[in-house]
């Protein structure tokens, strides 16, 4: 693990014990340039993490409740009539000036709301009466969805699915974690505590690295092959889009940078394939009984990983 990214983990976690691989994950998707849906129960620290990630990391964070009456232009920003000037004038939403958008419970909104967050997610930009708006850089979404108390909830569309990094679960603490909660919230809140462990440049500088980070065409070749494998896979009604393929190259180069290395092998794709793609693959009616994860770790199972003898060929070129 990279010294820095030690350093913000450490910060984090004076606010969230025991959580280090779901702390790690949520670094590499932002390390990625992407975003994160939390799925989980309400009160296990979703919105805490968010808030000490944006501490730690020294970024604007804005946060978002999401109810039914939450409109697009909420997020997007509007154009308003100036009687003065006898023109319109944008106003900036949300979205406008942010670095990292907590969005809280992204499935109580109505989905032309939710649906107006994809152009910003995918293309960093909002178009309000024809005219584009970039957002700043970075722009890091982490939505939370609960799993239960569904009454009043919109499913997200597919389309908005396939727009998130990483689906993942915080998890309930265990009892040295829970223990820890317990005492450093008696009479102080520690998220007051965290300080700044890298700055937003030093972000953008690795966001520049992690690009810059070489996957071989065997790597290619490996990433391709899993995605054609679950398009034909029996119990997958949907598999892994070319827009999945992509996320998982870069989640992958994400994890092979946060590790001290400038190129992906083959363990870095098996590390964050199910995390990556768990979330884009629907299965078929008939396949009762089977889970998305079982399908994804057969897939692990039975498509040949790269030969890392040829990355290390490749490197003393």
């Amino acid at each position: 693990m990279r010294p820095q990214i030690e350093n913000v983990c450490r910060e984090i976690e004076k606010v969230v014990a025991g959580k280090r691989p779901v702390i790690e994950r949520i670094l590499l998707a932002l390390l990625a340039d992407g975003h994160v849906l939390l799925d989980d129960v309400p009160g296990v620290g979703k919105t805490t993490l968010a808030a000490a990630l944006a501490r730690a990391v020294g970024l604007a964070c804005r946060r978002v409740q999401f109810t039914p009456d939450v409109l697009p232009s909420d997020l997007t920003g509007f154009s308003v009539y100036e009687r003065e000037s006898g023109s319109f004038r944008y106003r900036p939403g949300i979205l406008n000036g942010t670095h990292l958008l907590l969005g809280d419970e992204i499935n109580r909104a109505p989905s032309k709301t939710q649906s107006a967050l994809l152009e910003a997610m995918e293309e960093r930009q909002v178009t309000v009466d024809g005219t584009t708006y970039p957002l700043e850089e970075p722009f890091f979404v982490i939505a939370t969805e609960n799993s239960v108390g569904t009454a009043g909830t919109q499913p997200l569309p597919y389309a908005q699915m396939d727009r998130f990094l990483l689906r993942l679960t915080v998890g309930y603490p265990d009892y040295e974690a829970q223990m820890t909660l317990l005492r450093d919230r008696q009479n102080r809140n520690p998220l007051g505590e965290v300080g700044c462990a890298l700055s937003r440049q030093d972000l953008l500088s690795a966001q520049q690295e992690v690009r810059a980070v070489t996957s071989r065409d065997a790597i290619l070749d490996y990433i391709t092959r899993l995605s054609m494998a679950s398009r034909a896979h029996e119990a997958v009604a949907i598999g892994i889009s070319p827009r999945g393929a992509l996320f998982l190259d870069r989640a992958a180069k994400a994890r092979a940078w946060m590790e001290g290395r400038d190129y992906v092998v083959g363990s870095d794709v098996r590390d964050v394939f199910t995390d990556v793609c768990a979330h884009r693959v629907l299965l078929k009616e008939s396949a009762a009984g089977t889970s998305v994860t079982e399908v994804l770790e057969g897939l692990l199972k039975t498509v040949e990983t790269p030969d890392r003898r040829g990355l290390k060929s490749f490197l003393k070129k």
